[in-house]
């Protein structure tokens, strides 16, 4: 008997331990890059149901712009780069705490067009293509995924052929806007937004070759105004679970070995 009381309470504890940690009760404030937006909907919605006590906001731009913002001031709690460059921008201006930085995910970056004329099939063809008068990107000085595109465009030689079509949007989501609303006819965009609800039945893509740019490491990192929060700390753990792995791979993004 005092065996089998033994294996019940082990097992209990092993069970208390397996749950995710609670949190005092704590507002957080989540910055992310705006390839993220639809993925953290889904992120923050598994959070909470895991940390019920914590009352989450979202805010999503470029990196640069909110490594800008953050530097200034503005009071968020957890950044979500891009790419590990800004992350890592953030830190040496001071904004965030170095041991706090990792990378939780790898961006893949598409070619996309919603208009029925134009072939996807490959990168290049779609840059050449003369029915393709506007070709939308993402600021390259403050987009990570707008930096990649140029990269790309580069490496294909294709740069005289691409920059008098190319309209570019302050960040990822409005570069993705101008292709789904017709205001351009094709568009180097996140993989993680044509994977989304809202836009997986629109038109057709073909993903960039990975060799074609650097590696998108979407980065995490607890600014100093996040530091005492709890709440902080326990998100960026829930970015390695297996839950969040999960999410990340059906928005398309790799997980990092």
């Amino acid at each position: 008997m005092k065996f089998i009381r033994l294996r019940r309470i082990a097992l209990g504890l092993g069970l208390l331990l397996a749950l995710p940690r609670a949190v005092p009760a704590a507002d957080l404030a989540v910055a992310a890059a705006a390839n993220l937006v639809y993925a953290l909907d889904a992120l923050n919605a598994e959070f909470v149901r895991g940390h019920p006590e914590v009352h989450l906001t979202k805010t999503t731009g470029a990196s640069g712009s909110l490594v800008a913002q953050i530097t200034n001031g503005a009071p968020y709690d957890v950044f979500l780069s891009a790419d590990v460059e800004f992350a890592q921008k953030l830190v040496k201006a001071g904004g965030a705490s170095a041991s706090s930085l990792k990378t939780f995910a790898l961006g893949r970056l598409v070619i996309w067009s919603v208009q029925p004329g134009i072939d996807v099939t490959t990168v290049d063809g779609v840059i050449v293509n003369p029915a393709v008068h506007k070709l939308a990107i993402a600021n390259s000085q403050t987009a990570p995924y707008g930096r990649a595109a140029m990269e790309a465009i580069a490496k294909l030689r294709l740069g005289p052929a691409a920059e008098p079509k190319l309209v570019q949007g302050e960040n990822i989501s409005q570069a993705a806007e101008f292709v789904e609303t017709g205001n351009a006819d094709a568009g180097f965009v996140a993989m993680s937004l044509v994977l989304s609800p809202k836009l997986k039945t629109r038109g057709r893509w073909t993903e960039v070759p990975a060799g074609l740019y650097s590696p998108l490491g979407q980065a995490a990192v607890i600014t100093r105004h996040g530091e005492g929060n709890p709440a902080a700390q326990a998100y960026l753990d829930f970015l390695s679970s297996p839950a969040a792995g999960a999410i990340l791979e059906q928005f398309g993004y790799r997980l990092p070995r």
